[in-house]
C-alpha cells in the first residue's frame, strides 16, 4: 500500500491536478516530536497536566509510562483520585488512546470526568525501547512476546502506579493485545489481580483461531521464513517515509480515501465512523512497533487455537523456560476479576466466534455488549465510541466507587 501512496509524491511535486483544487491541512499534533516526546506533547497541546514515569520490570526493561493526574478544570490541590490505567494493543502505543480530540479520546474523557489517568506502553515500541543492560540492536534484547508483557510489565506497571497514586487498586482497560495480557497475567497471578477494581476489555483477544486479519498470511510461513523476512530483531516499526506520507499525503482530501484504506487494512474498515480530518495524525503515531518474536507468538495462537505461552522450538528450551517439555496453556477461568467487554461484529482480529468461546470462560462477567458494526480500531478511533462504550465504562467506573 506505501509504495502505492508513494507514488503521490510525484504528484504533489508537479503541482495542483487539472480540475482539481489540492486542499493540504495538516493537523499541528501530526508534525510532534515522534521520536522522543510526542505524547507528552500531544496531553500538552490540548492543555492537560502530564507526567512521565519510567517502568522498570524485574527482567530489566524500561516501560514509558505517562500520567494525567486531572483534567483541564480540576485542581492539583485535590484528594486522590480513583486511579485507570489504559493498554494499548499489538504494535500500537499510548498514543491511541490521545489521538482524537478531548470529547473523543478516552483518556481526557476520564481526566475530565475526575480521575488520575496512566498510559501504559508495550516493551519494544517506540516509546519503551530501553533496557539497563541490553541493547535493541541486539538480538537478546527482542527475545520477548506477550509471554514477558504479562508476566513482567503489567505487574510492574500496576505497582509504580499504585504507589505514586496512593491507591491500593486501579481499575484497568485493555484494548486488543491488551486484554491478552490481562487475562494471563489476571489468571496467573492472584497477588495483580486483588489489585484490579474493574477490568474493561475491549475488542478482547484470548484465542485467535478463527481471525481474519491479513496478518494471517504470516500463518503459513515457517519460523525461519519469517526471520529471513524480517530478522530476529523488531518488527515494524514507524519510519521516516511513514512520517513524510502521513504528513505531506494524507494530509489532502484527495487521498483521504486511499488512506484510510491503508488504515484499515489489517483490523477491517469503517471510514463512515472515522473523523478523516485527523488521518495524518493517527497515521505519523503507528505503527509503533514489536518484536518479531511477538508475531510468531501470534502465528502460534492462530494455528494451535489456544492461548498458550510461546513454543521455544525444542523441549529443552521449553523446559528451561516452563519447567516442562511444552508450553503451558493459560486457563482464563481462574481470573475472578470484575470483567465487562466490549466486541465488534465487524471485527476482523477478534472474530465473534473467538469471543463466543470466551464468553463463558469468563468467570465475573457482569456486562457484555456486541457493538454490530464495529471493527478492530472503532474502540479508541471510532466517532461514535463516547456514545457506544464510553458512557458505559465511565458510569461504571462511577458506580463501583458508589458501593
Amino acid at each position: 500500500m506505501w509504495w502505492l501512496l508513494a507514488t503521490t509524491c510525484c504528484v504533489l511535486l508537479s503541482g495542483p491536478i487539472d480540475g482539481y483544487k489540492q486542499e493540504s491541512i495538516t493537523n499541528p499534533e501530526a508534525n510532534m516530536n515522534i521520536v522522543c516526546v510526542f505524547q507528552s506533547e500531544l496531553i500538552s497541546y490540548w492543555g492537560y497536566p502530564y507526567e512521565k514515569h519510567d517502568v522498570i520490570t524485574e527482567d530489566g526493561y524500561i516501560l514509558g509510562t505517562y500520567r494525567i493526574p486531572h483534567g483541564k478544570g480540576c485542581s492539583r490541590k485535590t484528594a486522590p483520585k480513583a486511579v485507570v490505567y489504559l493498554q494499548h494493543g499489538l504494535i500500537a502505543s499510548a498514543n491511541n488512546w490521545i489521538c482524537n480530540l478531548p470529547n473523543n479520546s478516552l483518556a481526557f474523557l476520564l481526566a475530565d470526568s475526575g480521575y488520575d489517568v496512566w498510559l501504559g506502553n508495550s516493551r519494544g515500541n517506540t516509546w519503551s525501547r530501553n533496557h539497563l543492560r541490553l541493547s535493541p540492536k541486539s538480538p537478546q534484547y527482542w527475545a520477548f512476546s506477550w509471554d514477558e508483557m504479562a508476566k513482567y510489565d503489567l505487574p510492574a506497571t500496576v505497582n509504580l502506579i499504585l504507589e505514586k497514586s496512593g491507591q491500593k487498586q486501579l481499575f484497568y482497560v485493555g484494548h486488543s493485545q491488551g486484554t491478552t495480557i490481562a487475562f494471563i497475567a489476571f489468571s496467573t497471578n492472584p497477588e495483580l489481580a486483588k489489585k484490579i477494581r474493574l477490568f474493561f476489555a475491549l475488542a478482547p483477544v484470548a484465542t485467535v483461531k478463527y481471525t481474519r486479519s491479513p496478518m494471517k498470511k504470516l500463518t503459513t510461513l515457517s519460523r525461519k521464513a519469517v526471520k529471513v523476512l524480517f530478522g530476529d530483531k523488531m518488527f515494524s516499526t514507524h519510519t521516516w517515509f511513514e512520517q513524510f506520507i502521513a504528513t505531506k499525503v494524507c494530509n489532502r482530501k484527495l487521498f483521504h480515501q486511499l488512506c484510510s484504506n491503508f488504515l484499515f487494512s489489517l483490523s477491517g474498515f469503517d471510514p463512515q465512523n472515522l473523523n478523516m480530518s485527523r488521518l495524518d495524525v493517527y497515521l505519523s503515531q503507528s505503527p509503533a512497533g514489536t518484536s518479531v518474536q511477538n508475531m510468531l507468538h501470534w502465528a502460534q495462537a492462530v494455528n494451535s487455537g489456544q492461548l498458550q505461552a510461546f513454543d521455544w522450538g525444542n523441549p529443552d528450551q521449553n523446559m528451561m523456560h516452563f519447567n516442562q517439555l511444552t508450553p503451558p496453556v493459560y486457563n482464563i477461568s481462574k481470573m475472578r476479576v470484575p470483567t465487562a467487554m466490549w466486541s465488534g461484529g465487524q471485527d476482523v482480529v477478534a472474530d465473534a466466534k473467538d469471543t463466543k468461546n470466551l464468553l463463558p470462560k469468563i468467570a465475573n462477567l457482569i456486562y457484555y455488549k456486541e457493538i454490530p458494526h464495529y471493527n478492530h480500531m472503532d474502540f479508541y478511533l471510532g466517532q461514535d465510541a463516547p456514545q457506544e462504550v464510553y458512557g458505559d465504562l465511565i458510569r461504571m467506573i462511577e458506580e463501583s466507587l458508589q458501593n
